[in-house]
């Protein structure tokens, strides 16, 4: 018998045994599709791709170790106890039992994922690594409206909102906003914390409206796991600056929707009794006393809310006992709106601009009840608006449009607001998230914010239309006063010299291969252009390095180039369109 004879059916190898389908996974555990879809989402097992698959393409394989993993999970006990409950429910009210179905209901099993919050994430800098889907897909619900067909309740809508102002409320007062881009899908953010860039999309408030081709269910799963976990990096920013979580909102501000501006000045009421409430002695005596003392606090809480704070945006959390090292980055963002203030009319996306702005070291208020100053104040510098107002129209202030605010935040200087104001076209808004040197193609009023950047930094650029080959020719340096007449004299002279060994190597080349041949070299002449040749002989070395290269390098080669080619394309289509844009308004 040889020596690894294996019987027939008797014991599986290689892909076989580490690999399963869906089909025998739910097999194995006993679970219908919905509950196996639902475990894997909270446990962050995803299918795997096997390098030769056992039953075949039309399957989704997952690895042996995942389902035992999802087998000795806590939680599918948890799913399979509350079905069981269900159907307990689901008798009494086949029985026309009422009263019995509302008691089953009222002590219906519950679980929670702050276990997987912890398994999944052992540190706070992975969860914030995994953080740009989670604040997009809560954003994305805060606006959706509620429905019983989708199974979206209400209460939910609201939490998913209660945590999206809880955090932008954060980010805001740390100054740890970044990039800011408006596009058509909705309004693209990226903050950076502890050294992760968060990169999330809101979208506009607009009516949003359902579709069928989106599974919500699928979606729903994982806005519950989502949820957890943006409450528990809430809790852990908010007691990094010795805040209280989770928040208590002035009502009658939550009443107005100004629930951003409501937080902000909780935590900074808050932040201030802390720093000079004193030590309340710890009382054991009875369950009454407590809950007595814990409403006298809330009391004096709504009582140290003040009534009307211009600044309580801009400073979210003053006088911290923790003290927050700045980086120059944030330095900058801080002061970037400084001593600025805004007032916001009805049609600009408020909510947008109330976290933008705060952020940047500015001082905001709106059109409506509840704001900090009203819009007759005259230290009023910036009034956003986006259409031309017929009311009285204040000379101590400049009104622009909302772009103006992202421009500024992404160029990270005050731009001027010309070309801004209401009533005219504005310049492009340029996406930050975009390079434009490894794009090829760079805009004009890229070039222009580049040079309003290097102004405000005390620097010197080259003249417009002079570029890097310009700057290597010394008659040009010379004439934009960079380099003296000595140096420019000897950068001639390397030049020229350089050229002189360039074609002598090209002619000997060119003799090489013509004597390989046995034809007798031509005399080249001072005269006669050697460039074509060179240009052939380069080719024909590109080419010889291709065919020694392996398959795969030179597959890799050509899917390189043909990249190129289309990025190429695709300057050259942009630089025609701009050239017919131009001659259509000259």
């Amino acid at each position: 018998m040889p020596k690894h004879y294996r019987p027939a059916g008797k014991k599986k190898e290689g892909n076989a045994a580490r690999y399963m389908t869906r089909s025998q996974a739910l097999k194995h555990l006993q679970v219908n599709l919905n509950l196996f879809r639902r475990l894997c989402i909270v446990k962050g097992i995803f299918p795997r791709e096997p390098k030769k698959k056992v039953k075949g393409n039309h399957h989704t394989y997952y690895h042996v170790k995942d389902i035992a993993f999802l087998m000795h999970e806590p939680l599918l006990e948890k799913f399979r106890e509350i079905k069981t409950y269900q159907k307990k429910v689901k008798k009494a009210k086949a029985k026309k039992n009422e009263e019995l179905a509302r008691l089953l209901l009222t002590r219906q099993p519950t679980y929670k994922l702050d276990r997987l919050i912890r398994e999944r994430y052992p540190t706070f800098i992975d969860a914030l690594r995994d953080l740009d889907d989670c604040l997009t897909m809560v954003h994305l619900f805060a606006v959706l409206p509620a429905s019983d067909r989708e199974n979206l309740e209400v209460k939910r809508v609201h939490n998913c909102r209660r945590l999206t102002h809880e955090w932008q409320a954060y980010i805001s007062r740390c100054h740890a906003l970044r990039k800011v881009f408006v596009s058509v899908k909705g309004i693209y953010y990226q903050a950076e914390l502890e050294g992760q860039k968060i990169t999330w999309l809101t979208p506009h408030a607009i009516q949003q409206v359902f579709t069928n081709d989106v599974d919500f269910g699928v979606l729903l799963t994982f806005l519950e796991f989502y949820e957890t976990l943006l409450a528990f990096i809430n809790f852990k920013l908010y007691h990094s600056l010795n805040v209280k979580y989770p928040p208590i909102l002035d009502s009658r501000l939550e009443a107005l929707a100004a629930d951003l501006y409501a937080l902000s000045r909780y935590i900074d009421a808050s932040s201030r009794g802390m720093a000079v409430e004193p030590k309340v002695e710890a009382s054991s005596s009875s369950q009454s006393n407590d809950r007595e003392e814990s409403e006298l606090r809330l009391a004096q809480l709504q009582h140290q809310l003040p009534s009307s704070e211009p600044g309580a945006l801009m400073h979210l959390v003053a006088d911290n006992n923790k003290e927050v090292e700045e980086d120059e980055e944030t330095r900058v963002c801080k002061s970037l709106f400084k001593d600025l203030k805004f007032f916001l009319s009805r049609e600009v996306p408020r909510e947008s601009l109330l976290f933008v702005l705060p952020a940047f070291g500015g001082m905001v208020s709106w059109e409506g009840e509840g704001a900090p100053f009203k819009e007759d104040d005259e230290s009023i510098t910036h009034h956003i608006i986006d259409k031309p107002s017929a009311g009285h129209v204040y000379l101590s202030r400049v009104y622009v449009q909302p772009q103006w605010i992202y421009d500024c935040v992404n160029a990270r200087i005050i731009l001027p607001t010309e070309k801004y104001l209401v009533g005219r076209i504005p310049p492009p808004h340029l996406s930050p998230f975009v390079d434009n040197e490894a794009e090829g193609y760079v805009p004009d009023y890229a070039e222009t914010i580049k040079r309003l950047q290097a102004a405000a930094r005390n620097e010197v650029l080259p003249l417009p239309g002079v570029g890097k080959e310009d700057l290597e020719d010394p008659q040009n340096l010379l004439y934009a006063g960079v380099m003296s007449r000595a140096e420019e004299a000897e950068a001639a002279k390397n030049k020229k010299k350089m050229a002189a060994q360039e074609k002598q190597y090209h002619e000997e080349l060119k003799m090489e291969i013509t004597a390989s041949k046995d034809v007798v070299a031509p005399v080249v002449t001072e005269d006669e252009e050697s460039v074509p040749d060179a240009m052939q002989i380069a080719q024909e070395n590109a080419d010889m390095s291709t065919v020694l290269m392996s398959r795969k390098k030179r597959k890799l080669y050509e899917a390189m180039k043909i990249g190129q080619k289309k990025k190429k394309a695709s300057v050259e289509l942009i630089e025609q369109r701009k050239k017919k844009l131009n001659d259509a308004q000259s």
